[in-house]
């Protein structure tokens, strides 16, 4: 696990501090869809498997002295997988994003909100962990937030990765009556909103935190490495691609205008960056600073 303090940005009145949740390896030609390998492959080499190695950020967002709000962004993969599966996602279930909070000094119980962009189990997978031979809430004071069509998609197991919608990630919350459901883009708590992004799955949402400063979006399966901003680079998990690509050009023309920092849930090297304008499209840069 790494002992370097993470990365933390100061938006004004809020800071933003990026944990793990986690890594994985997913197939690479799933991950870039119609892009043939002689191209991802330069950027992104696949293992003997043609899996490529990712990340499962997540953010935790804090209002320094002034409420005793902690909201957190993303779970990540979480720990409750057989062995079988760990080896075909090449998990490791101690590396997920309790531990990670804990080497970071934060209990969950003090966490008040959880959100995240969508119920796949990379995503979804930390809501829940095993106690005492039962799965429970990992947060068990906070409210789960999440778009009403999106969860009940994942109750009808929607679309064509079926699988990645696991029960045991949904029904320890409502046991706990913990579930949040919005619609569309309703404020979460103060400086934090969804904003729709379908395509990926038809409930995505991405995460907006605004600070007095600056504004910071959770992208989350919309364009999950920065290796996917190109127009065409679109996930073969997308239930909608040209709906998918819609929402990205949208976000990205929105935060190169206001100058506003990207989160990417699956990026190893830079996950967080600042979108430019590029000819007609986009392209992505490391932010100048951290707080």
């Amino acid at each position: 696990m790494n002992v370097n303090p993470p990365p933390r940005y100061d938006l004004g009145g809020c800071t933003v501090t990026l944990l793990s949740g986690g890594r994985l390896r997913l197939d690479g030609g799933a991950m870039f869809g119609l892009v043939p390998k002689a191209l991802w492959a330069r950027a992104c080499p696949a293992d003997e498997h043609n899996r490529i190695p990712l990340a499962c950020n997540c953010l935790l967002v804090e209002w320094p002295g002034e409420n005793d709000r902690r909201v957190l962004i993303e779970t990540g993969h979480g720990p409750k997988y057989s062995e079988k599966e760990q080896r075909i996602y090449a998990l490791d279930p101690h590396d997920w994003v309790l531990p990670h909070l804990h080497a970071a000094g934060i209990d969950p119980a003090t966490i008040t909100d959880v959100v995240v962009t969508h119920l796949h189990f990379d995503h979804a997978g930390g809501l829940t962990h095993p106690v005492d031979g039962q799965v429970r809430p990992t947060f068990p004071r906070a409210r789960v937030h999440v778009q009403r069509y999106e969860l009940a998609d994942a109750r009808r197991k929607f679309g064509v990765m079926t699988a990645t919608y696991r029960e045991e990630n949904l029904h320890p919350l409502d046991a706990a009556d913990a579930w949040h459901l919005l619609d569309g883009e309703t404020e979460i708590v103060p400086g934090v909103r969804p904003r729709l992004t379908p395509g990926h799955t038809r409930g995505h949402h991405s995460i907006v935190v605004s600070g007095r400063d600056r504004t910071l979006v959770y992208g989350g399966d919309l364009l999950p490495t920065r290796h996917h901003v190109g127009a065409a680079y679109n996930m073969s998990y997308d239930l909608y691609p040209l709906e998918n690509r819609a929402s990205k050009q949208r976000l990205l023309a929105w935060l190169a205008a206001c100058d506003g920092l990207l989160a990417l849930d699956h990026e190893i090297d830079t996950p967080v960056v600042t979108v430019r304008p590029d000819g007609d499209w986009f392209r992505l840069e490391p932010p100048a600073t951290t707080a």
